[in-house]
């Protein structure tokens, strides 16, 4: 890898664009490297310039720093202001330079939700049946971090964004394409753009490679020649189908889960499930091993997970959840919840769907946290005020607030749930730090 980005880079003027995580890991490398002609940094934040020695071009107008280099890096995340041909033909980035190397060695996992249990589900069933095997990307592992430790029989799980796939050309050998739903419409515009990024994990696959993949997400005819392998909780004609009484049904064998998972609850989750078997059956895993590394799995953090009680109230933090489908899937996964709080940052997603399932659905409280928490609850009382009559509906100005209204509010036995159907950007640095502020506001002593 590094004699590639050696070759990519010797006498050029190369950008990294963008200094968050993933560029400071691509600052390393490209200093580990070495050749380069030139190195710059072009972020909309400024850079100390004692932390790193390149060219540093910060503030608005940073991006016009392209036009003066012949290779560039891109951060995840940074939206080009111009999209012409001169421009992208400069781009490239981690996930493409690590793709075009190890490719063959590598299982890619998208999707709107669910990317990191998959992928760590399947990383715990390699590494428990004695594979050598690596847990990069999207959950927190940059890969240029990585690149100098795959050898000639690892295998590579690596979660992937969306803003890691947009520019890519090259796509792993195994790909998982979990779902589609609108999101980061703040970023793309249209759902159109941000389904042909997510696109890219399987566009460029060739014969003999695999697509695993959602059965309502199938490429068209003729422009994906991998095998494809559909999955389903909703439609029994698809190649592996999650039924509605927890089996796992596959080319006429069925996995029974209806006893449950010690750290996975949910439906939702046994579809991320039966997709690491997918995948695990194609990388040889005996079903022996597959069986028993799942029931030693441990969730991560913020997905669906107990915090424990207070009160009577049992707690569940699920600050993960972006979008409406998410807290449709956790309610629906969860049995006793009496209150919910809800809202974040606006990306431009249509919450009907939610307000049509929280009309129905028999909870107590709804608390409503800004931005779209408010905008949810004016909804209701404009023109659903009678569906939601038997429900008490509260607006919080901040998290804090939020969880007093639920300590105050939720009866003894019943569950408050954090499941925001929203992004944390503008109240908070992730969806991590959500959670643990919830958690901490939960068990606080009260003054």
């Amino acid at each position: 890898m590094l004699e590639q980005i050696r070759g990519l880079v010797k006498d050029k003027k190369v950008l990294i664009l963008g200094f968050g995580k993933e560029g400071r890991s691509t600052y390393a490398y490209l200093q580990k490297a070495g050749g380069w002609a030139k190195l710059g940094i072009a972020d909309q934040n400024s850079v100390n310039p004692k932390d790193v020695d390149a060219e540093l071009i910060c503030g608005d107008g940073y991006q016009s720093a392209i036009a003066d280099y012949d290779v560039v890096f891109k951060s995840p995340g940074i939206v080009l202001e111009r999209q012409d041909a001169q421009t992208l033909g400069k781009i490239t980035s981690q996930t493409e330079q690590f793709m075009r190397r190890f490719g063959a060695q590598t299982i890619g996992i998208t999707g709107t939700k669910g990317k990191s249990t998959t992928a760590s589900v399947l990383y715990h069933i390699l590494h428990s049946s004695a594979q050598d095997c690596m847990l990069i990307g999207n959950i927190g592992v940059p890969a240029l971090d990585m690149a100098d430790r795959v050898g000639a029989q690892t295998r590579v799980v690596y979660e992937l964004s969306c803003h890691q796939l947009e520019y890519t050309k090259y796509s792993p050998h195994i790909a998982v394409l979990l779902n589609l739903f609108p999101e980061h419409l703040d970023h793309y515009g249209t759902y159109e753009k941000y389904a042909a990024a997510k696109q890219n994990i399987y566009r460029h696959q060739q014969a003999g490679d695999l697509l695993i993949c959602n059965v309502r997400d199938v490429p068209p005819s003729g422009t994906c020649p991998a095998q494809v392998c559909t999955v389903s909780f909703e439609e029994e004609t698809a190649d592996v189908y999650v039924t509605e009484n927890s089996q796992i049904r596959m080319d006429g064998k069925v996995l029974d889960f209806s006893q449950g998972l010690p750290h996975l609850v949910g439906r939702h989750n046994l579809y991320n499930v039966g997709v690491a078997y997918v995948a695990s059956r194609a990388l040889n895993v005996p079903e022996s091993m597959f069986l028993k590394a799942v029931q030693s799995y441990q969730s991560l953090p913020h997905r669906l997970e107990f915090l424990g009680e207070r009160g009577g109230v049992r707690y569940y933090d699920d600050s993960i959840s972006t979008i409406p489908e998410t807290a449709i899937q956790a309610l629906q996964a969860l049995s006793g919840v009496g209150t919910l709080l809800l809202g974040g940052m606006d990306r431009g997603i249509s919450y009907e769907p939610l307000l049509d399932f929280l009309a129905d659905y028999p909870l107590d409280n709804l608390i409503f946290l800004p931005k779209t928490g408010h905008e949810m609850y004016e909804t209701i009382q404009q023109t659903r005020a009678q569906a939601f009559a038997d429900k008490t509906l509260v607006c919080a100005e901040d998290l804090r607030g939020a969880v007093a209204q639920a300590k105050r509010l939720t009866r003894p036995g019943a569950i408050c749930l954090l499941s925001p159907a929203a992004a944390s950007y503008g109240f908070f640095k992730n969806f991590e730090q959500r959670g643990e502020y919830f958690k901490k506001y939960v068990f606080e002593t009260e003054e």
